[in-house]
């Protein structure tokens, strides 16, 4: 039983060499030429030094391109609203004493699609005036540039509302002139700017945001040491009156039409 079994097992690999050296084998075309059954393409990545000053000044804008790229996502979210949005979600989270319920990514995740529905009109304008011509061929790249940094700029200056301060302390620590009017204020100015402001506007929603569920903490804290239950931690008993009274008053819908509507 034994021989036969291995009788079998060298004639299958002997089929199964033979069927491999077949496919090697080139095959003869009508034409009398031999034509490869599988070709497998050969790339040849070389490295050698650069000849010229513009071939270095390529080379150095290739690598600041990937940074660039490495860096767009978060360059975008600190551009949009997403900032005010995902800093105000966290203080809920906090001021309701949640550590896992909801999870982080279900926040982030919530803090992006309101950050489409804010920026949706900015986002189409960008596509109609500068990423849709420009695919068309009708403007370069410097005009589709400025044609999409343009709706981008429009919408951080509005949510300054008027309070220029941070933008002034930039001007001065930049050792630029005052500005006259918007167009001379620089994007590189502008950005952090309004990454100030919205961290200025998020705190102050965070502080509100507080206040009725420290009252309840206090106010159950007291009740446990009059009671004399000191070893009892209050968090675990003011938990649940948070949460009930952040769903009487529908907080979540609260919190996310005051969020669309404090932006300009």
């Amino acid at each position: 039983m034994k021989k036969k079994t291995h009788v079998v097992i060298a004639v299958l690999l002997l089929l199964l060499t033979s069927g491999l050296c077949a496919q090697d084998r080139p095959t003869v075309a009508d034409g009398g030429t031999a034509v490869d059954s599988l070709q497998i393409p050969f790339v040849d990545l070389t490295v050698r030094g650069a000849e010229s000053n513009r071939e270095v000044a390529l080379s150095i804008q290739l690598i600041l391109l990937l940074a660039v790229l490495t860096l767009a996502p978060s360059i975008i979210l600190l551009m949009t609203s997403f900032l005010r949005i995902a800093v105000v979600f966290d203080f809920v989270k906090r001021s309701l004493s949640l550590q896992q319920v909801p999870p982080t990514q279900v926040m982030l995740g919530v803090a992006l699609f309101l950050t489409l529905f804010i920026m949706w009109p900015t986002v189409s304008d960008i596509y109609e005036n500068a990423f849709k011509p420009f695919s068309q061929g009708e403007i370069d790249t410097r005009e589709m540039y400025d044609s999409a940094v343009s709706p981008l700029r429009l919408f951080m200056y509005k949510q300054l509302n008027g309070h220029h301060e941070t933008i002034g302390l930039f001007m001065r620590m930049r050792g630029l002139p005052q500005p006259q009017n918007f167009a001379e204020v620089p994007t590189y100015v502008l950005i952090p700017a309004y990454v100030l402001n919205e961290l200025t506007i998020a705190f102050k929603i965070g502080i509100l945001l507080y206040i009725p569920f420290i009252v309840i903490d206090m106010v159950v804290a007291s009740t446990l040491m009059s009671m004399g239950m000191i070893m009892l931690p209050p968090i675990m008993i003011s938990l649940p009156f948070k949460l009930i009274l952040f769903v009487l008053v529908d907080g979540w819908g609260l919190i996310t039409q005051q969020m669309i509507l404090s932006f300009k």
